[in-house]
């Protein structure tokens, strides 16, 4: 039997995929981790000095072990982790990850990059073959957000601006992030039709654009009108 298991039979599991340094207990991945029984983390391992080709592979085998299908939610360069398992993998679209949510993805090909991010690079550029949003902040000190937009971009994601908020870690005060949630269900709304059938690329997609607003606009768009 698998060591996850979602709540039902077609709901997905929830794998959280942390970035440098791994993700501390005030960081929203711990906290959704501790209080959803559907969420669970990729443990990458060389938290600190990154391998990008050990990071894919650990992150397949969660994904392979887990009971599909999956969303995955990644932080940072845990988000360019995910891009690599995708451009890698060549999964059909929707299965086994059926969405991901891309919070604050490091951008791997600046000049002055740190080295331990250097190994991601260059940043995989195919569209994913799932639904996913990418969010990022204005200020966010490891990407500058046209960068995040582009991103979003080439890799068919939705993008979220969630104005001035840092990195979008524990350093930014947002604790559960209640923010996060709300684009989480929305990308686990868009990754299947509650029956366990995957979505098309073209229904999936649309269903996200829609419901991905609605759930920024109060929190994010509203606060800076």
């Amino acid at each position: 039997m698998s060591i996850f298991s979602p709540l039902d039979d077609s709901s997905p599991i929830i794998l959280t995929v942390p970035g440098l340094g791994g993700s501390g207990p005030s960081h929203w991945q711990t906290l959704w981790e501790q209080s959803r029984p559907d969420t669970h983390r990729v443990e990458l391992g060389m938290w600190d000095s990154p391998h990008r080709n050990t990071w894919v592979t650990k992150l397949d085998q969660a994904i392979r072990t887990a009971q599909a299908p999956v969303v995955l939610a990644a932080h940072s360069l845990g988000c360019l982790a995910v891009a690599w398992w995708a451009e890698l993998a060549g999964q059909p679209f929707g299965w086994p990850v059926a969405g991901a949510l891309l919070v604050a993805p490091a951008d791997v090909d600046r000049d002055d990059v740190r080295p331990e991010l250097a190994a991601f690079r260059p940043t995989p550029a195919k569209p994913l073959p799932f639904p996913s949003i990418v969010v990022a902040s204005s200020d966010d000190p490891w990407i500058h957000p046209e960068k995040a937009r582009a991103l979003a971009g080439s890799w068919g994601s939705f993008f979220v601006d969630a104005g001035p908020q840092g990195h979008l870690n524990a350093s930014s005060g947002i604790g559960w992030w209640e923010e996060g949630q709300s684009l989480l269900d929305r990308v686990l709304d868009a990754a299947s039709d509650g029956t366990g059938k995957v979505r098309s690329a073209n229904e999936a997609r649309s269903l996200l654009a829609v419901s991905a607003t609605e759930a920024a606009q109060a929190h994010y768009y509203g606060a800076r009108a």
